[in-house]
């Protein structure tokens, strides 16, 4: 294997037959289960308004989870570059899906809302600057069709 490529494998089964398989739209669960190694399995479901169940995950949210994961992983480490202290971070991340007339969809966007707390309130400019450059090194934001934009805020004390 090179070394600048990284495999990845997700084992995903349906397990939303409720005895009649698809026979109907309304006559199955959207109901499955993800497994990779180490974590375990992850309940997956549809979006409730695609009769997925609320108490599972469903594809949309482990998209914006993802991307929020992967945008906090990426500012820390342009934050160590740039030698801006971080010492707490939350995000309150947000997406659009756009359903067309053909019964597609896609998202159309995401924002992210990091609120990053500081060592040094003093360098809060560089701190929020870092996010463009947290965005350019994200993995899974490199691979979207569709924007990832920052609100950010930052300063000392935020917690």
């Amino acid at each position: 294997m090179n070394l600048q490529e990284h495999s990845y494998t997700a084992n995903l089964r349906w397990t939303g037959n409720l005895g009649t398989g698809t026979s109907g739209y309304r006559a199955y669960s959207r109901d499955h289960e993800i497994d990779v190694d180490g974590p375990g399995t992850l309940p997956g479901t549809a979006d409730p308004t695609f009769h997925g169940a609320k108490d599972r995950w469903n594809p949309e949210q482990l998209l914006l989870t993802a991307v929020a994961q992967c945008h906090m992983l990426s500012y820390l480490h342009v934050a160590v570059k740039a030698g801006v202290v971080v010492t707490g971070y939350r995000d309150t991340a947000t997406g659009t899906l756009r359903l067309n007339r053909d019964g597609s969809g896609e998202f159309t966007g995401i924002v992210l809302h990091p609120v990053v707390d500081l060592q040094d309130a003093a360098q809060s400019g560089l701190a929020d600057s870092l996010h463009a450059e947290a965005n350019r090194v994200c993995f899974i934001a490199r691979s979207l069709n569709f924007p990832v934009h920052h609100e950010p805020v930052s300063g000392a004390g935020l917690g």
